[in-house]
């Protein structure tokens, strides 16, 4: 139970931000790693490279890339962190609710690779005609139709987890405080 007499404390929510900025980054850096290894193809046609170290270039693009999404949970998840708790909650009771977020990130992004695929198998001319430059060899077309959905999933997988997010620290945070 949390002391009702506590002050609130702006180190804890400090240190939230930041971690949620950070965790950002780390998400972006796993998933290019493992769609960098599937389809480097993915990136040479989608972003246009055209050079050695794709799979590394990958993971870069995902750490840039990761940090900016986390830049924007973060003031969301740490403005309703810093709100809901009234700058009492403490930082493992934070970390608590960011580990349920990342999964439900990481599923997002995993349905939406396998859904990417599923549709790329069932109607390849539907998946050829409707996104980028798809490549014609059917086993390089379900790798690249697995990048482009499992990064579509993992950004989805992030908005609703912003939302998410505030939502599970409220009721949390009132069953927490009701113990």
């Amino acid at each position: 139970m949390i002391n009702e007499d506590k002050q609130s404390n702006f180190f804890p929510i400090f240190f939230v931000g930041l971690t949620c900025i950070f965790t950002g980054g780390f998400i972006g850096a796993i998933t290019n790693m493992i769609n960098g290894a599937v389809s480097p193809n993915y990136f040479r046609i989608v972003m246009g490279w055209d050079f050695e170290n794709i799979w590394i270039a990958s993971i870069a693009q995902g750490i840039f890339e990761g940090l900016i999404y986390g830049v924007i949970f973060s003031l969301i998840f740490t403005t309703g962190f810093g709100i809901i708790t009234k700058g009492k909650g403490t930082f493992k009771f934070a970390l608590k609710q960011l580990s349920k977020i990342i999964l439900i990130v990481l599923s997002c992004w995993t349905i939406g690779g396998i859904l990417a695929m599923l549709l790329a198998s069932i109607s390849p001319e539907f998946y050829n005609s409707h996104f980028y430059d798809v490549p014609k060899e059917k086993t390089e077309m379900l790798k690249y139709a697995w990048v482009g959905g499992s990064i579509w999933g993992g950004m989805i997988g992030g908005l609703l987890s912003a939302v998410f997010g505030v939502v599970v620290i409220k009721n949390n945070w009132k069953d927490e405080n009701r113990n």
